[in-house]
């Protein structure tokens, strides 16, 4: 395993989180775009996606971009990854993570409007949610969600001559699943984006975090199984 390719998943998940949730912190929390609910669903699947996608032209090459554990883990169930770059990859992920979160905390601390009920983008459920989603609700949403965006990249990265779509594709999945997944439980497919802020926020949504882990977890093994049993020439793949 290559040290680039660690700095490249820490400083992209990194990212990942600053964008992604500080907009959902500024849309949610500080309500810059007003009471509108919808609005702020938009603004926030659009900036998860976007920084994605430019994640994945920009470190792609380096590293494939997994800047997510679910993903990581479904490169290592489909076997396009070895379990010790795969162990490396989480724990560049998971440090990102935490040092992208710390940069919000540390930015909106710095705001006059900042209270503690602003929140830094946690995931939850149950008073937590927009919907009232409750744990099981929110573990069936996580499983699939996370199902859906991990398939899809296995999917489109198959082929190296799907490298010029694939990014566009990833990001615009990230984007859906956000749109129906931030009024159930704020959208983690990404243990490790809800860890991150989660670990500053902490009391409710450090309690809840295990589901915002396991889950992803769970739809990311699903769709590696259901990936292979699809797609059973490995040796067209990319390895990671």
């Amino acid at each position: 395993m290559k040290v680039r390719s660690l700095v490249a998943e820490s400083l992209g998940t990194a990212l990942l989180v600053f964008f992604g949730v500080g907009t959902a912190t500024l849309t949610f929390g500080f309500k810059v775009v007003g009471s509108s609910t919808s609005a702020g669903v938009v603004a926030t699947a659009l900036a998860f996606g976007l920084v994605l996608m430019a994640l994945a032209y920009s470190i792609g090459p380096i590293s494939g971009c997994h800047v997510n554990p679910a993903v990581t883990i479904g490169f290592l169930v489909a076997r396009r990854i070895s379990f010790f770059d795969a162990v490396g990859y989480w724990i560049a992920q998971f440090i990102g993570a935490i040092g992208g979160a710390a940069a919000l905390f540390g930015m909106f601390h710095l705001a006059s409007s900042y209270h503690k009920s602003v929140g830094l983008g946690t995931d939850g459920f149950g008073t937590s949610s927009i919907i009232g989603a409750k744990a099981g609700g929110a573990f069936i949403a996580e499983v699939v969600l996370t199902f859906l965006f991990v398939f899809v990249i296995l999917a489109v990265t198959r082929q190296s001559n799907n490298g010029a779509v694939a990014g566009v594709v990833i990001g615009l999945t990230l984007t859906l699943v956000h749109v129906i997944g931030i009024p159930i439980d704020g959208t983690s497919v990404n243990p490790a984006r809800s860890l991150g802020p989660a670990l500053f926020v902490g009391g409710t949504s450090l309690s809840q975090l295990w589901l915002f882990i396991v889950a992803p977890l769970v739809g990311g093994v699903v769709a590696a199984l259901v990936y292979l049993l699809l797609y059973p020439k490995s040796k067209e793949e990319n390895v990671a």
